[in-house]
């Protein structure tokens, strides 16, 4: 069965450019033209990605980031015309996933839509479940969950503790995880690592100054503690 693309943009061209390329492609395609009917058609059509322009009217892609991402957990890649790092890091920060700056071309788009479905829906044949501590991890049912509570994470923060948790001890540069998020690296930067590590230790951290789970290895990245070194619940 094809998947499902949400094109969400306010720029006619670029709906119908993008839509005309990924059906090609072997898409299904939906759009909308504003952030609100962005979010009615998310709700309606449950699409297995979403493209998402930040500047739009009625509602912006970072408010419909704060809205959706309560509802979904669908990954989301940002269209953005905004070449300040922090509008992008903004958008991580908020639950984007990934993000293209426009101009784009078709080619590195889809790759980037291909990387980013690839990491979600990729058979494994290691473990399904990562335990250490109070912090467990399913791949088959992409949940996780600390002392028994349910953690809410996006896809590229479910991966990236996948990723820490299945080689506990191991340390990572930003560019090694980057690579591994995104399949190759494109115009992504090192920042994006710190943000969605940031993002996590705020969600499974019980003090995220005082990291239990995720090291920060000064100099070069990030490694998570091997399960005897976690510091008793």
């Amino acid at each position: 069965m094809s998947k499902t693309i949400l094109v969400a943009d306010d720029k006619t061209n670029i709906r119908n450019l993008v839509r005309e390329y990924l059906e090609a492609e072997g898409f299904r395609v939906v759009i909308a033209a504003n952030g609100r009917e962005a979010l009615y058609t998310a709700r309606a059509e449950k699409p297995d990605l979403i493209l998402l322009d930040i500047m739009m009217p009625e509602m912006s892609g970072y408010d419909f980031l704060k809205t959706y991402r309560k509802e979904r957990e669908t990954p989301i890649i940002m269209l953005t015309a905004k070449l300040d790092e922090t509008d992008k890091v903004l958008g991580l920060e908020l639950g984007a996933d990934d993000y293209v700056t426009k101009p784009f071309g078709m080619k590195e788009l889809v790759a980037r839509i291909n990387a980013v479905l690839r990491r979600t829906g990729r058979p494994t044949t290691e473990p399904e479940v990562l335990t250490t501590g109070a912090l467990r991890l399913d791949r088959q049912s992409r949940t996780v969950m600390t002392s028994g509570r349910a953690i809410n994470l996006t896809p590229s923060e479910f991966d990236l503790l996948t990723i820490l948790m299945s080689a506990p001890g191991r340390v990572f540069s930003r560019s090694d995880l980057l690579l591994k998020l995104q399949g190759t690296s494109f115009e992504g930067v090192e920042r994006t690592i710190d943000v969605h590590i940031r993002n996590l230790r705020t969600k499974i951290e019980k003090d995220p100054s005082k990291p239990d789970y995720i090291e920060t290895v000064f100099g070069f990245g990030y490694r998570f503690r091997a399960e005897e070194s976690v510091a008793p619940k």
